[in-house]
């Protein structure tokens, strides 16, 4: 049974970060405003996630900077003292969202279920999730929607773009493009240098142009600066010189992405753009593109039998596997394959 039979009045959204896992999220909550257009919603974030949800429709959103620990806790109880929302959406299973949530007044405090929950979550909630099959994160934030009485199939996002933005991704893409965002959040999780390179110049050989982007980061910036090195026909590289937002209306404009596990792919999800995702630790099908499961290239299944001895589906939801060298069994020719489907 539903837990409201009536649309509430308020509901407060706690998802701190990643940025694909809030694109995930984002989803689910215009969803519930689609279903109960008069619900105020309040989401608290992160601070480079509030650069995405900032704008969002009718969503007012409170950032908590994490940088400032317990001060930081305290600004966003500070904001929120004057309200009790009728239900608090805790979609963040960390310890530091879970301690968060003790100064966030709700009548239900709503958690994942027993068995996805961890590092301590039930214990700050009142209302659980059922157990659940699904695998794909987006659809376990869906739980969230459908536990309250609202409906969800299929997910579908709206986030705003100026024309500043617009105008920037259009500058820069005026024929097919490739964009490879190559940083994932941790360098075991990158594919190999050479082999961006290698994938690189065979766009540009197929007359596609290629792009590359991801952050600022000083890590990110060096691989982009090493992947035009190794290129014969250099790419245009904007790792570092775009807005998250910038960097949203370039992932629309785009004709395919490839992308290990990293945000950018998620983002050019909402973006309907397909995406060529590179795994190899993680389950795709559970942390993958969406809607661009089935060109994902991945070798986490094979690693998985090695490291544990099981298949895929004997394992718990959420295993890793390990090492620092796995990426290297993704090859060349199995992302040309799969890139040739977009040329």
């Amino acid at each position: 049974m539903a837990l409201f039979s009536a649309q509430p009045q308020s509901i407060c959204i706690l998802r701190l970060s990643a940025i694909g896992d809030v694109c995930h999220a984002i989803s689910v909550v215009q969803a519930i405003q689609k279903h109960w257009p008069k619900t105020k919603i309040t989401w608290v974030c992160g601070k480079i996630e509030g650069q995405l949800i900032g704008d969002l429709p009718n969503i007012r959103v409170v950032v908590f900077d994490k940088k400032a620990g317990y001060k930081g806790m305290k600004s966003v109880w500070q904001q929120l003292k004057s309200e009790r929302f009728d239900a608090l959406l805790d979609m963040q299973v960390a310890l530091r969202a879970s301690a968060l949530s003790l100064g966030i007044k709700a009548k239900y405090r709503i958690g994942f279920s027993k068995n996805r929950t961890k590092e301590g979550q039930w214990w700050f909630t009142n209302r659980h999730l059922p157990d659940t099959q699904s695998c794909h994160v987006l659809d376990n934030f869906a739980d969230f929607a459908r536990y309250l009485g609202v409906p969800f199939t299929t997910p579908s996002w709206h986030i705003p773009q100026s024309q500043d933005d617009i105008q920037f991704a259009q500058a820069h893409i005026q024929q097919p493009t490739l964009i490879i965002s190559p940083a994932a959040s941790k360098d075991e999780r990158n594919w190999l240098t050479e082999r961006y390179a290698a994938i690189a110049d065979y766009a540009q050989e197929k007359q596609l142009q290629v792009i590359l982007c991801g952050s600022p980061a000083a890590r990110e910036v060096k691989l982009g600066e090493d992947i035009c090195a190794l290129c014969n026909h250099k790419p245009l590289n904007l790792i570092g010189k775009t807005s998250l937002k910038q960097l949203t209306a370039l992932l629309g404009q785009a004709t395919v992405v490839i992308a290990p596990d990293t945000g950018p792919a998620h983002l050019a999800t909402t973006q309907l753009t397909p995406v060529i995702g590179l795994y190899a630790h993680s389950n795709p099908q559970r942390t993958g593109p969406y809607n661009s499961l089935d060109t994902v290239v991945s070798v986490y299944d094979q690693f998985a039998q090695q490291q544990y001895g099981k298949s895929v589906a004997e394992l718990p939801w959420g295993t890793r596997v390990k090492g620092n060298n796995l990426m290297q069994a993704i090859t060349v020719d199995a992302v040309i394959e799969q890139l040739n489907k977009f040329i």
